[in-house]
Parts: C-alpha cells; structure tokens; sequence
C-alpha cells in the first residue's frame, strides 16, 4: 500500500532569516538577504555581493559543544542547525550521547552541491603540500566527505534508517525532497530529514564568477541584484545556506497527533540528455516541461490544480524559456498562468540548498496562506511579459491557497519537481 506522506517540520538558515519565524517573516516583506561581500572584491570577483547566512557561529555555539564545533566546517553548521531546528519543530527532543537508542523508522538524505571545498581549499591542499600531512588532524575527512553532513546529522539524532547525501547541482535540494518522500511512500522509512546545504565560499563561487554568469552590475546596491523575470537581469547572485523538511508517514503523524504544515503530493526526477537545447548548463526544454508533467501525474491532479509556481528561476538567460516551459507543461496561456514567483530574488541562488530553502518558503506560503513578491522584477523581461499579470510584485494574502509547485533545473541538464498541498484534515 502506498503511503501518504506529510511535512511535519522545518528548519532554515538563510541570508535572510535563520529560523522559520524570521524567514518567514522576511518573505512577507519582500526583504532582501543579499550583501556586499568586501573579500569577494580583494580577490578581484567580478560579482562583489552574495547571500551569506548571519549570527551562525553564535547559533553554533549555543547548540553544540566544543568538541562537535570542531569537527563542523560551515557547510557541516548549515545543515547541522537546519536539521535540528526540524527535528525539534516536528515535536522531539535532541537525544542524548550517552542515549543508546536509535530511530530505526528515521532516515536522512541531505544533499550539497560543492559544499566541503572551502575546507580542501585552505586546510587539506596547503597542508598536504607542505609536507605536514600528520597535521591534518582526525576531522578532516568527515568534513570533506560527500556524505559528510548527512552523517553528521545522523549522529546528532541518532538516525538509522537510510542516511545519504545526493548531489544534483541546483536540483539537490529538490531532488533530497523527492528520494524522501518515495521512500516513506514505498514504506521504507517512517520519518525522513530531507534538503540541501552549500557553504558560504569564494572557492564555490569562484567558477561561476569566471564563466560570467554571475551579477556584477549591481555590487552597488546588493539587495537589487538578484533580479528573476527581470529585463535587467544581470545573472544570479552567488548564495548559501541549508534548510531541511522533516517528511513523515500521515497515520504515524496522525497517532503523534503533531501539526502538519503539508502534503507532499507527488514529485518527479530527469534528465534532458543534454538534447533540444540541453547542454551541461543549459535546461532541455522538452524534458523540464516532462518534469512538471510527471510531478502533476505522481499527485494525481490536473494542471488547473496548481495556485502557485515557485520555479527555479535564476534570473539569466534561462528565465523565458522557463516561463514558456511552465506555461505548456500546465496548458496555461497568458493571462491563465497562475501565480509564479521566484525566492531568489530575495535569497540569491544557494546552489545545492536553493531548491530545499525555496521548498520551505513553498510550504510556509502554504500553511499561512500567503504569496510572497518576486521582487526587482518590475522590469519584466520582454519575453515574460505576456505572462506578468501572474508576477505578484508585493506580498498577497490568500488563504484559499491550496496546491503549490515546486522545481529545480540544474547544471547538467537534471530536473526536479515536487508538488504540495496545504493540509486540511
């Protein structure tokens, strides 16, 4: 029997909240995370502003002892304090070390884009090459790993169910989501810990810098610099972060008697081929609009279901060819598009977090009833504008809101889609 699965709780650090109450009181007011980076200028970066999470270390240290801190570079923080604020918020208690029980029904699949290479950069490559290997210390690999923050999570909570990390380029975040959710469907796992973390890092950021997709026409004024859907878009700015969305089986929810934000009613994963178009950086048209038909096809819904489309939406070249995608894939010609906004405008493109963090503002529009403003998009790109109507410029109140999609396109052509509805019991 296939299982219903639910979102019973969620955390978020992002440049512009690190808690579900800031972060979604910042969406409500169309409130801009995006600074001015001062070392991104000495290192002469064309693009000087990015999305940069605040007061982490202080957060860091009030939930983990000195010798967990540690063990944690940035990327393992992120994650580490996403996953805990939703653990917490799904109703349990951080467990104890000396604790011997683990959760057998709860698993984790959190993701990252290029998340531990800062620590390569300045810790393992300068260290190796100077010949002090025996100085790396006894950390350094879990910190580097490509599993090192689901790891780290497990540990934290005691986990043992499956625990992962995926890695799908922009498409991680939403990807995580997806696998979580068809396990728990599937009947695998009980509950799963489900998202994305990428570090603040120049060495991240640094390549999409040199490939000039980047914005670099606003260093000026840092909060107009990510501009989706926008004429003078400039490219998308550089971001990090993590969040996480603790996914549940409803009749286990349920007996907990918890509150539950939403369903997670279905989701898809592909590939383009790197055909029609597709490319290592560039979407295939026909196999992104087959993404968002497969997600309306698992929730077993029609394209007129959907109120809202969060889309990826990164504010380069690819935003038109996006909207024409939506607009075929759901049937929905100009003027009948539904409600699309982009959170990056507000939080910048955070890599292999964006699609969790995008996914929690989903949620949150959800359960409050609210649609937040693409902002710095009043300009609407020409090829965007039959559809700007459906572009909400300020925040809207609408507590008929009801079924929402979700989506990310990333480098090498991978899509993921996921659809949720506002839960009514």
């Amino acid at each position: 029997m296939k299982r219903r699965v639910v979102v019973t709780g969620m955390g978020v650090i992002s440049p512009n909240g690190t808690s579900l109450e800031n972060f979604e009181s910042a969406l409500r007011r169309g409130e801009s995370g995006i600074r001015y980076i001062p070392v991104l200028e000495e290192l002469n970066f064309g693009c000087t502003v990015g999305g940069v999470p605040q007061g982490v270390d202080e957060l860091a240290a009030f939930n983990f002892d000195e010798e967990e801190l540690l063990a944690m570079n940035m990327n393992h923080r992120y994650g580490s304090l996403a996953a805990l604020q939703a653990w917490k918020d799904a109703g349990f208690e951080r467990p104890e070390r000396a604790d011997d029980r683990v959760y057998w029904e709860a698993g984790a699949i959190i993701g990252s884009g290029i998340g531990g290479i800062h620590t390569i950069a300045e810790k393992l490559v300068p260290t190796v090459k100077s010949g002090r290997v025996r100085r790396l210390g006894s950390t350094l690999v879990e910190q580097i790993m490509g599993s090192g923050v689901s790891a780290r999570v497990s540990g934290l909570l005691a986990l043992g169910n499956k625990v992962s990390s995926n890695s799908a380029a922009c498409s991680t975040g939403n990807e995580a989501i997806a696998d979580g959710y068809l396990r728990i469907k599937c009947g695998l796992a009980e509950r799963m810990l489900c998202g994305g973390s990428e570090s603040s890092s120049y060495y991240i950021w640094a390549g999409f810098d040199a490939m000039k997709v980047l914005a670099r026409k606003y260093n000026d004024t840092p909060e107009r610099a990510s501009r989706p859907m926008s004429a003078s878009a400039a490219g998308f700015v550089p971001s990090s972060g993590a969040a996480i969305l603790h996914l549940e089986n409803l009749e286990n929810a349920q007996k907990r008697g918890v509150r539950i934000y939403a369903e997670v009613l279905g989701a898809a994963l592909n590939c383009g081929g790197h055909r029609n178009g597709g490319s290592m950086t560039a979407p295939n048209p026909v196999s992104v609009q087959r993404c968002i038909k497969a997600a309306l096809s698992d929730a077993g819904i029609g394209p007129e279901a959907i109120d809202v489309i969060n889309g990826h939406l990164t504010a380069t070249f690819a935003d038109p060819s996006e909207i024409a995608s939506w607009a075929a894939a759901l049937e929905r010609m100009p003027g009948k598009l539904p409600f699309v906004i982009s959170t990056k405008s507000m939080v910048g493109h955070a890599l292999g977090a964006a699609g969790a963090i995008e996914s929690v503002a989903t949620v949150l529009m959800l359960h409050r009833g609210f649609v937040h403003p693409s902002i710095n998009c009043e300009d609407v790109h020409p090829e965007i504008e039959p559809y700007a109507n459906s572009i909400p410029h300020e925040t809207k109140d609408l507590p008929e809101l009801r079924t929402a999609i979700k989506a990310g396109f990333g480098f090498g052509d991978v899509n993921a889609c996921l659809v949720f509805r506002k839960w009514e019991s």
